[in-house]
């Protein structure tokens, strides 16, 4: 059965693709018609879900030939891959460029607010509405695509480790982490912090922003309490020497 999202997409507007004098389109004009594909696609995968979507609707949507459709990207599972990995990418983006302005923020910014910073930043992309359902499409397909969920682990999941660990090594570089693996390090953040606000929205559970920053909040701070670098740990309290008993 079809997945369906409730968020829709404006139609692609009618265009002209412009010809060469060989009759086939210009380089930027198939540049242009591709994304236009893409658009529409992921339009329709949204509304209809992925087994109610045909390239042949594609096509017409996007008034392109369904030869061109079929001959750029073969079969709907090498459409909804491009149209998948189009989607990571912007889905990616806010983790990325959160990161990098955490790298250029004053020192004097607490380890804790940088992550709370980034943390908010990934409750907003990762439990929106397209996220949700393209996540529930892969779920779905990922059985009988196997490379559908390979396609999200490396474009998705892998690439925000690794950006993820780089802010970490710059952390732990300033002295403030003190993790031997920051791949590793990244991981266990990522799922404490956001895997299960995504999965209850995945599953359908309806999400309050205030309860889901709260519990981000609270995982950061247990993260923290195993992984502060000797520069923001609390200093451990002086050794109190028992008293011996005196002997009577």
């Amino acid at each position: 059965m079809g997945l369906t999202a409730t968020r829709t997409r404006p139609a692609a507007p009618r265009r002209e693709v412009p010809k060469s004098r060989g009759g086939r389109p210009t380089k930027s004009a198939a540049i242009e018609r591709d994304q236009r594909l893409i658009e529409v696609a992921t339009r329709l995968f949204l509304d209809r879900g992925f087994d109610a979507t045909s390239l042949d609707a594609v096509a017409e949507a996007a008034r392109v030939s369904k030869p061109t459709v079929y001959s750029r990207y073969g079969d709907k599972r090498g459409l909804f891959a491009a149209v998948l990995r189009r989607e990571i990418a912007r889905w990616l983006a806010p983790l990325s460029a959160a990161a990098e302005t955490q790298l250029s923020s004053a020192s004097n910014i607490s380890v804790e607010q940088r992550l709370v910073e980034i943390g908010r930043e990934m409750l907003t992309f990762t439990c929106g509405p397209d996220a949700v359902a393209f996540s529930r499409m892969m779920t779905s397909q990922a059985i009988n695509f196997p490379d559908v969920a390979k396609l999200g682990k490396e474009e998705g999941w892998l690439k925000a480790v690794a950006t993820t660990a780089r802010f970490f090594d710059h952390l732990v570089a300033q002295g403030a982490l003190d993790v031997e693996d920051t791949t590793i390090a990244a991981e266990v953040f990522l799922d404490v912090v956001v895997g299960h606000t995504h999965r209850m929205a995945t599953f359908g559970t309806a999400l309050e922003l205030k309860a889901a920053e709260k519990r981000m909040r609270a995982a950061i701070k247990l993260f923290l309490a195993g992984a502060l670098g000797p520069a923001d740990r609390v200093q451990d309290a002086p050794k109190v020497t028992p008293r011996r008993r005196s002997s009577r």
